[in-house]
């Protein structure tokens, strides 16, 4: 299907024909008087006039002028062709995933089936590196925190970036400490720059907040408004004391604000049932996105209007050409 882009430059069609009732643009010129001017008159064939002479075309000219006219104005409207339309999936959800790094995080409590133990931080990219595998149809995006929250990952499609990138998270490159109510704010802020509104947030910690800017039930009841999800996954004992002691009410009063949920992760088998738990809470969600593909088409109608004049000159040129050879074989 062909549609123009800017059909009000059809408007322009009419242009030539209101020129021709404006007044012929005259030129004075200095002449010369001569005796013999009814001679010059009988000669030159030309009829005299007061005033300009205007030029006539001939009926090739006008339609030459005419037909390149149309394909000016044709060009200034646009036309394209509009292709069948095209449906596309893309992600449909924005998942944030916020990983303490705090210097807590180098307990080797985690046991593999083999007998081999891991620290939380290994365990917890075994089960995220996963996680990005299963989640195809959503964009991730990567907090790390610890005496500040910063950003690892924006959102992206690209998963393998993503898990690259959580790859090179180390423990301590945060800071010490657990501020996870900031690491809330600034996913707060994150959510608010895209623009899809499915948002949620796993927040995963080993500890209680321990000196964040805002608390975190303030950053929560924020989330809240913002209508984000978080599931919070505490991590080690809770029997622990001392700053690196979990504050189980906080983390599950977050969830709960928010709609969300809130699991314990003892082992690597309990951090596995909280992963498949929130995935069967967040199913894949995709978005269906239909566009049409345009190809502009407005040279076609300059070249036709460069072709006609070309052509039109080569004739006349050629015309020319064999008239005056004839008159000279005459």
């Amino acid at each position: 299907m062909i549609e123009l882009a800017l059909p009000w430059a059809l408007a322009l069609l009419p242009l030539p024909i209101l020129m021709r009732f404006m007044p012929a643009y005259k030129e004075s010129r200095d002449s010369v008087k001569v005796p013999f001017f009814d001679k010059l008159v009988e000669l030159s064939e030309q009829r005299p006039e007061e005033g300009a002479r205007i030029l006539r075309r001939s009926r090739i000219q006008k339609i030459l002028v005419t037909t390149t006219w149309l394909c000016l104005v044709l060009a200034a409207a646009k036309p394209q062709w509009i292709g069948a339309p095209i449906e596309q999936q893309k992600s449909g959800r924005d998942l944030m995933v916020a990983v303490d790094l705090s210097g807590s995080m180098e307990a080797r409590d985690f046991s593999l089936p083999d007998g081999t133990t891991l620290n939380r931080l290994e365990a917890v990219k075994r089960v995220l590196d996963e996680l990005a595998r299963q989640r195809a149809s959503d964009r991730l995006g990567l907090i790390v925190f610890g005496a500040a929250a910063y950003l690892q990952t924006p959102f992206t499609d690209d998963h393998e970036v993503w898990r690259q990138l959580l790859g090179e998270t180390e423990i301590g490159m945060a800071g010490p400490s657990t501020v996870f109510g900031d690491a809330i704010g600034l996913a707060i802020k994150l959510f608010r720059e895209n623009a899809s509104d499915n948002r949620v947030l796993i927040l995963l910690t080993d500890g209680n907040d321990t000196g964040s800017t805002v608390p975190p039930i303030d950053a929560a009841k924020v989330a809240a408004a913002n209508e984000i999800r978080i599931y919070t996954i505490a991590i080690g004992d809770p029997a622990t004391v001392g700053e690196d002691a979990l504050d189980m009410q906080t983390i599950e009063r977050v969830s709960e604000l928010t709609g969300g949920a809130s699991f314990q992760a003892l082992d690597q088998d309990q951090m596995h049932a909280a992963y498949e738990t929130i995935a069967s809470m967040e199913p894949e969600l995709y978005e269906s996105v239909s566009f049409r593909p345009k190809q502009s088409l407005h040279w076609v109608p300059v070249a036709a209007a460069v072709v006609l004049f070309l052509c039109y000159h080569l004739f006349m040129a050629l015309w020319t050409w064999r008239q005056g050879r004839q008159s000279r074989a005459t």
